[in-house]
């Protein structure tokens, strides 16, 4: 028998806000099927506000606001069962991040978690990574956002360790990262691969998608370190409005993508990987599963659903 259920993950980030919604197929005696059915990205940069200020000005509130409206609507239209709606780094740090939460509560009837960085590792670390990890080699997840960047460590198919630092592109476009942070980061990476073999990295977040995508290379393949420098020094050559009218990049992607850039070429300098996996997953098909899996432990009835 053949059951279709539709869930949704809402991914507030500091350089965006995403809606995912996706299709889980369930079939008896055979591993659940999880396809995206909708994505959409509004470019909303929360950090830019929490990051210079502390707090998220009153225009971003309201374009926050709207934009939760138009998703709540979405969920609807699409049918869906159940949601999830995380938000990260930027909402964590924001003064007003908790009355924000409740001002969308109130006037798009959307409850939003403000999630630790412990939190949203353990979720980014629960995506499907079995077409990537093989058993016999180790691998460091690195997810890069606007705020923070998660670290995860995979040994023997399993994981062994993850942590969430303050090193997000936004954070770096303004400045805001010190010799010590990175120090901090590069100490975690080298004591936690130091007797790691054979260790690849694992890339997730929009930049790398993109700079996989502009790569040419075949799905399945990783990037090269060496790749991944030229392609640092080619995009530090251009100028940002070259960036967009030459490469094409969004002009909110056109400013993070060197910092972002900068960051998984420091975590493969520390740990010693020379590839580079690009499987296009984060924090929404994390969570995702995690609706998934927590709402089937359950009894499936209609006190356990959320209505719409």
């Amino acid at each position: 028998m053949l059951r279709i259920r539709k869930f949704a993950a809402i991914d507030i980030g500091s350089n965006a806000i995403r809606l995912l919604v996706a299709n889980v197929i369930e079939q008896e005696g055979k591993e659940p099927k999880f396809k995206k059915s909708s994505l959409v990205r509004v470019p909303i940069r929360l950090g830019q506000d929490v990051f210079t200020n502390g707090e998220i000005s009153k225009i971003n509130i309201d374009r926050m606001t709207n934009a939760m409206k138009s998703y709540r609507l979405l969920m609807d239209v699409h049918g869906v069962e159940m949601y999830m709606a995380c938000a990260t780094s930027a909402m964590r740090d924001a003064k007003n991040g908790e009355a924000v939460v409740e001002r969308i509560k109130k006037k798009a009837d959307i409850k939003i978690d403000i999630i630790d960085g412990k939190r949203e590792a353990q979720i980014i670390a629960s995506t499907d990574l079995h077409n990537v990890i093989a058993k016999e080699k180790d691998y460091l997840y690195v997810d890069v956002g606007g705020g923070s960047t998660e670290l995860t460590i995979f040994s023997n198919g399993k994981i062994k360790t993850s942590r969430s630092f303050k090193l997000g592109t936004v954070r770096l476009l303004n400045e805001m990262i010190t010799d010590d942070d990175w120090k901090a980061f590069e100490k975690w990476i080298k004591r936690n691969t130091k007797d790691l073999k054979r260790l690849s990295l694992i890339g997730s977040g929009g930049n790398i998608n993109k700079l996989y995508k502009m790569s040419g290379t075949t799905i399945g393949e990783p990037l090269s370190y060496i790749y991944l420098n030229a392609q640092y020094q080619f995009l530090q050559s251009l100028s940002y409005e070259e960036r967009i009218s030459e490469l094409g990049l969004n002009p909110d992607r056109a400013d993070v993508i060197i910092p972002a850039t900068r960051i998984y070429l420091s975590a493969c300098k520390w740990s010693g990987a020379r590839k580079i996996f690009v499987p296009k997953i984060g924090l929404s098909d994390g969570i995702i599963k995690t609706l998934f899996f927590e709402t089937s432990k359950k009894d499936k009835s209609a006190s356990n659903i959320l209505s719409f």
